[in-house]
């Protein structure tokens, strides 16, 4: 992909990229941050990126891994004898745990899921529309919208005890 098509794409999806940070982190400096990350990301990788393939997708992607990364490396591992700091009371600071193990949670969830329910879901998380998911697929377009919408409705029935 040449430069300046690489940088106008890029550019492009800046909002709702922005959007979708927000969502991950629920606070407007920490999903600037993650967007900024996440430009920075894509601008050193441009080699990596196809030409003609789904650029949104490709940058939720990088969005979603480095999101997983900050979480993953926020994760406090109570390694005192007594378990100290997991018995402390919620606001003492550590609730990025909690987080983690949702994330977690969530994963293996999907994971169990046949592949026809998986690889939908997977997709869309990943940005692509569900046209995309559906023409990438060989699937009815309905079909699609109803295995993602079942495995939604999956995570939240198995994911209520968590909230």
């Amino acid at each position: 992909m040449k430069s300046l098509s690489f940088k106008k794409d890029l550019i492009g999806v800046q909002e709702e990229l922005l959007r979708f940070a927000y969502k991950l982190t629920a606070n407007r400096e920490e999903a600037n941050d993650l967007l900024q990350e996440t430009s920075l990301k894509a601008l050193d990788n441009e080699d990596k990126y196809i030409p003609d393939t789904n650029f949104k997708g490709w940058m939720y992607t990088i969005m979603r891994n480095i999101f997983i990364k900050i979480v993953r490396d926020q994760t406090f591992v109570d390694q005192t004898d007594n378990l100290y700091h997991l018995n402390l009371p919620q606001d003492s600071g550590f609730e990025s745990t909690e987080g983690a193990y949702d994330l977690k949670e969530m994963r293996r969830i999907v994971n169990a899921l046949p592949k026809e329910y998986k690889v939908p879901f997977s997709m869309h998380v990943s940005g692509f529309k569900y046209r995309e998911i559906a023409e990438k697929l060989d699937l009815p377009l309905g079909t699609v919208k109803s295995r993602i919408f079942f495995t939604r409705q999956r995570l939240q029935q198995e994911l209520k005890d968590f909230v």
